[in-house]
């Protein structure tokens, strides 16, 4: 579903009732992990798409694919997860010590954070009275004088995102995704006679997987299924080729050896 498609008339007016408004601003925004779910599922792909293409270049066995595909999943996957908790943790600190900092300048300078929230609202087209009398309703309230700078000079979320849920959503979809490029070595592995040529049916799997990630998206973001399936597919797969062949071109030294 499109979170931005317009509502029906009757939507639109249902949910701009007076109670409605209320409601949903109490509640704050509700926070979208699909960014989280796109980064891990394409870096899943690519990456574990990359050690099948690099080991199949080198002409390895399939035991190693598997070997070193597993690892890839488990260690990559879960140093995804930490990194990606890490950054948003570190958003929402920055957000703290913001405030504590917006605090300070209050207390020991008023006058000229007044002079700051007056220019911000100034730029917003208000003037005369009306401007002095945004700067004297913001300014009365420590909180919502806080709350404005944050927003309009620093340009920070009041409300980011959960770090615990950003980085479950990008294992999840790391090691969801990321285990596709396997399957047909794992098929091969339990069954040698299931699959001739378990490369071939990995990258047509990947490429399938990509393009699902992107049709996806686009019932998200608005972008035509078509279009974005084939953008994510176009990335990974200039990814996955890259690694295809410098794993060619390595296994010239292996042969070398």
């Amino acid at each position: 579903m499109n979170l931005f498609r317009p509502k029906s008339h009757d939507g639109l007016e249902h949910s701009h009732t007076s109670t409605a408004i209320e409601r949903r601003l109490e509640q704050g925004p509700d926070h979208n992990y699909l960014k989280d779910f796109i980064y891990g599922a394409v870096d899943g792909a690519v990456t574990t798409f990359a050690i099948v293409a690099g080991v199949a270049g080198a002409g390895l066995s399939v035991g190693v694919v598997i070997i070193l595909g597993v690892a890839n999943l488990i260690a990559d996957g879960f140093s995804m997860a930490v990194s990606n908790f890490l950054g948003t943790r570190a958003e929402q600190q920055l957000i703290e010590q913001a405030r504590i900092m917006e605090e300070e300048h209050i207390d020991k300078v008023p006058e000229g954070e007044k002079e700051e929230i007056r220019q911000i609202y100034a730029a917003k087209g208000f003037k005369d009275k009306d401007l002095e009398r945004v700067v004297e309703v913001i300014t009365s309230d420590r909180k919502v004088w806080v709350d404005t700078m944050l927003q309009d000079e620093l340009g920070l979320s009041l409300n980011p995102c959960s770090p615990w849920r950003a980085s479950i959503t990008t294992f999840f979809a790391f090691i969801l995704i990321g285990a596709i490029p396997l399957g047909s070595y794992l098929l091969q592995w339990f069954s040698p006679e299931s699959v001739s040529n378990p490369f071939l049916v990995s990258a047509v799997l990947t490429g399938m997987a990509f393009f699902i990630v992107g049709a996806l998206k686009s019932l998200f973001v608005g972008q035509g299924w078509l279009i974005a399936g084939a953008e994510t597919l176009l990335v990974g797969g200039v990814a996955a080729s890259m690694a295809y062949y410098i794993g060619k071109f390595l296994r010239t030294f292996i042969d070398v050896i």
